[in-house]
């Protein structure tokens, strides 16, 4: 089956993340923040509802059924897609985009789209030319470097396209509580988990012909000895820049 759209990807992956991807809320605090006064927020790409507001009204677009059947908040929830958000101009006062828009089929139209229902975009991603940054994909899986580049918009251009006028740097703290690929930094042994693979979509979209021998090479390393003599000074780091972003774009700003 090919995984090509965000639909496919969680129709088939999608299954635990209510569990492993508990919104972090340092993360959240930043998220929050970034969204200013705005009442009425679109969540777009919206997943099972983390990082969703509750002290504003809330409209969650995802195109997912299995995503959807995971939520617990009561917020009015769509099937659609980014690209096709049935609302009408400046409907909402913000969009937010958490980590979703690498996955969307055509990223600028959504992004596009996000800018014609809201005043304010808010888009939580990460910058594809930092990926080496993280020991895992620069020791063990260096493939993820090509398979991200070939989904996920520079920074820049997603500044271009919202006409953002803020970049803000995301530090990922050494216990974050929301299992996107950075998460475990200082944990390494939790990569190990199934659980945890099958919540981040590169480990759960790669090919296990990739993935085993990746991660028996870390099993090795870490019963050997041999990661922690390589990153023993990650261990007393409470936070790490991972090339995660928070972008913020005004219509009249």
């Amino acid at each position: 089956m090919a995984l090509n759209s965000h639909t496919t990807i969680y129709e088939t992956i999608g299954h635990g993340y209510a569990k492993r991807r508990q919104p972090d809320p340092r993360i959240a605090h930043a998220i929050q923040a970034a969204l200013g006064n705005a009442m009425t927020v679109c969540n777009v790409g919206a997943g099972a509802g983390s990082y969703e507001p509750s002290d504003r009204t809330v409209t969650a677009v995802e195109p997912s059924q299995t995503m959807i059947d995971q939520r617990t908040s009561s917020c009015r929830v769509i099937c659609s897609s980014a690209e096709k958000l049935p609302f009408a101009d400046s409907e909402f006062h913000a969009a937010m985009a958490i980590l979703s828009v690498h996955h969307w089929t055509n990223p600028r139209k959504g992004l596009a789209e996000m800018k014609r229902i809201s005043n304010r975009q808010v888009v939580f991603t990460f910058d594809p030319s930092q990926l080496d940054s993280l020991w895992l994909v620069r020791d063990y899986l260096p493939e993820i470097v090509e398979f991200e580049r070939g989904r996920a918009l520079p920074i820049e251009v997603i500044a271009d396209c919202l006409g953002a006028a803020q970049v803000t740097e995301v530090p990922i703290p050494h216990d974050c509580t929301d299992g996107f690929q950075a998460a475990y930094w200082r944990r390494p042994e939790l990569y190990l988990e199934a659980d945890v693979q099958a919540t981040i979509s590169t480990l759960a979209q790669l090919p296990p012909s990739i993935i085993s021998p990746a991660l028996d090479k870390l099993r090795s390393d870490l019963e050997s000895g041999a990661w922690h003599e390589r990153y023993s000074h990650l261990l007393t780091k409470e936070s790490m820049d991972f090339g995660y972003r928070i972008i913020v774009a005004d219509k009249q700003g």
